[in-house]
C-alpha cells in the first residue's frame, strides 16, 4: 500500500462512525436495535446501513479470506458475494428465542409455516402463485442444481450456460463430471445480451442450460422476450433449464425481475426447475437453507431423488423470520445498494479513469471494465511469465487481483474465473457501506495514478 494511503484499516473499521454519506439515499442512521422489538416496531424502524460493521476476524470468506491470501494490507474486501451490513433484527430475535429452547433435538419435516413462508413471499413480491406440494428443501442452490444435474446430464454430457456466469456453476459442472457449453454474451456499452444465433447453436448439444436470472456478474435483468426466447430454444432442443433466480431480490430502481416460471407459455415452464432462497437477499448464506420447484412433477420426482438435505434448525428459524418479518429491512436496504450502484458508477467516472462501469440492472455487484488497467501494469505479459513455471495458468486478471491487493489494499474478484467473455473485467461486491466504496475507489485511483 502507499504509504500515505490514509487510515490503517482495523483502526478505520473500529472507530469508523454511522453518519457519513446518509442524505445520499435519505437513509437516517437507525434506532437502537434490540432483541425485544417486535414485527410492529421493525415496521416503523429505521436501519443504518451506512455504518462500517466489521467482519474482520470473524473467519468470514469475504474479509479474512482476503486477508489470508494477500496479508494485513488489505483495507477493503470486495470478493465473494454475501454482505457486510448487521442482519435484520428479527432474524437475531427469532434465532435468539429459538435458542431460550435448549434442546436440539430433530427438526418435524417440514412443518407448513416454513413453506408458506415461500409461497406468501413469492406472491407478495412477483405475483408468483407456487404450489407449496412442489417446494422441495435444500441445503443451499448448489445442492439443488448438483441434484438437477445429476438427474438430466450425465457425466461428459455438455451444460449450457450464457458467459460471463456465476463462477459457482464451473464447480457444480467439475463435481457432476459434466462439461461447459459456453455461449458468450454481446457486450456494448457495459450491457450485455444474448447471442441468440450462437445459444441456440450450442443448445443442440446441450442437455442443460443453466439459467442466471438476474445474471452473475453482469448484472443483466432478462425481459420476459429474452427468457421466452431462450425457453423456446431449449424446449425444441429438449434441453432442461435450471434457473437459478438467488439473486432475484436485488433490483435496481427501474427494472424489473421476471420469474422464469411467471413466463405465459405453460409448455416453457413445465421444461424448467426454479431455485431460491433467502440467502443472498438477508445474507444468510451460512444458514445453508434453500429451496426448488418445478409445475413439471416428472421433472420434479426425479430431481428430488437425487436430493439429499440434513437441514439445521436454525437455519429454517433464520430464513423463515427473514421472509415473514424482513421486509422493510429489504426495502430500506434495496434504496441504499440501488444509491452504492449509483454512487460507484459515477465515482469512477470521476475518479478511476482507468476503470469503466455501467450501472447493473439487478444483484449487488459491479462488473467492472478493467481492460485500461491490464495494459497499465503490464498484466498480459507478467501473467505470460507466471504460467511458464506455475502449474495452474495465470491471467492477466490474477495479476489485476494481486495488483490491486498489493498496491491499493482493495481485494476484488478476477473476470477470467467466470468463463469466456469475462477477460478484462472485474467482480466488485457492492453491498457495503458506501464509506467503504469511496475508500477502495480513491485507494485504486491513488495506485493506478502512480503506476
Amino acid at each position: 500500500m502507499p504509504q500515505d494511503s490514509g487510515l490503517d484499516r482495523r483502526a478505520f473499521l473500529r472507530n469508523a462512525g454511522a453518519t457519513a454519506l446518509l442524505g445520499a439515499v435519505g437513509v437516517k442512521p437507525a434506532m437502537a436495535a434490540g432483541l425485544t422489538e417486535g414485527p410492529s416496531t421493525l415496521q416503523s424502524q429505521v436501519f443504518d446501513f451506512d455504518e462500517i460493521y466489521s467482519r474482520v476476524g470473524t473467519d468470514c470468506t469475504k474479509w479474512d479470506g482476503a486477508i489470508a491470501t494477500y496479508g494485513e494490507g488489505i483495507e477493503v474486501g470486495m470478493g465473494i458475494a454475501d454482505m457486510d451490513f448487521r442482519a435484520a433484527p428479527c432474524i437475531t430475535r427469532a434465532l435468539a428465542e429459538r435458542s431460550e429452547h435448549e434442546n436440539w433435538g430433530y427438526l418435524l419435516r417440514m412443518p407448513a409455516r416454513y413453506v408458506d413462508g415461500v409461497v406468501d413471499w413469492n406472491r407478495r413480491r412477483y405475483g408468483l402463485d407456487i404450489d407449496p406440494d412442489t417446494i422441495v428443501w435444500t441445503t443451499g442452490v448448489h445442492p439443488g442444481l448438483v441434484a438437477a444435474l445429476q438427474t438430466f446430464a450425465p457425466p461428459g454430457t455438455r451444460v449450457l450456460l450464457t458467459t460471463p456466469t456465476y463462477n459457482g456453476f464451473y464447480t457444480d459442472l467439475r463435481f457432476t463430471r459434466t462439461v461447459a457449453e459456453n455461449s458468450p454474451m454481446k457486450p456494448v456499452e457495459g450491457r450485455y445480451s444474448i447471442d441468440f444465433e450462437d445459444f441456440e447453436r450450442r443448445a443442440t448439444r446441450a442437455n442443460v442450460f443453466i439459467l442466471c436470472n438476474p445474471q452473475n456478474p453482469t448484472g443483466n435483468c432478462w425481459s420476459p422476450e429474452d427468457l421466452t426466447r431462450m425457453g423456446e430454444i431449449c424446449l425444441r432442443h429438449r434441453v432442461v433449464v435450471l434457473a437459478d433466480e438467488i439473486h432475484c431480490d436485488f433490483v435496481m430502481s427501474g427494472q424489473t425481475y421476471t420469474p422464469f416460471a411467471s413466463l405465459p407459455n405453460r409448455e416453457i415452464v413445465d421444461n424448467s426447475l426454479t431455485f431460491k432462497s433467502a440467502s443472498k437477499t438477508f445474507s444468510l448464506a451460512a444458514m445453508k437453507v434453500a429451496w426448488y420447484f418445478s409445475t413439471n412433477p416428472d421433472y420434479l420426482a426425479r430431481v428430488k431423488a437425487n436430493t439429499r438435505a440434513d437441514l439445521a434448525t436454525l437455519g429454517m428459524v433464520a430464513s423463515h423470520a427473514a421472509l415473514t418479518e424482513g421486509e422493510p429491512w429489504l426495502d430500506q436496504l434495496l434504496v441504499y445498494i440501488d444509491g452504492n450502484h449509483d454512487f460507484a458508477e459515477s465515482h469512477i467516472r470521476d475518479r478511476v479513469p482507468l476503470v469503466k462501469y455501467t450501472k447493473a440492472q439487478g444483484t449487488f455487484l459491479a462488473w467492472l471494465d478493467v481492460s485500461d488497467v491490464v495494459d497499465r501494469i503490464g498484466a498480459k505479459r507478467t501473467a505470460a511469465k507466471e504460467s511458464e513455471v506455475s502449474t495452474e495458468p495465470v491471467t492477466p486478471e490474477d495479476i489485476v487481483q494481486r495488483w490491486l491487493a498489493d498496491n491499493a489494499g482493495v481485494f476484488l474478484n478476477p473476470g477470467s474465473s467466470y468463463g469466456t467473455g469475462g477477460a478484462g473485467h472485474m467482480r466488485m461486491n457492492l453491498a457495503t457501506s458506501r464509506r467503504l466504496i469511496e475508500r477502495a475507489l480513491d485507494n485504486m485511483a491513488t495506485a493506478l495514478a502512480r503506476a
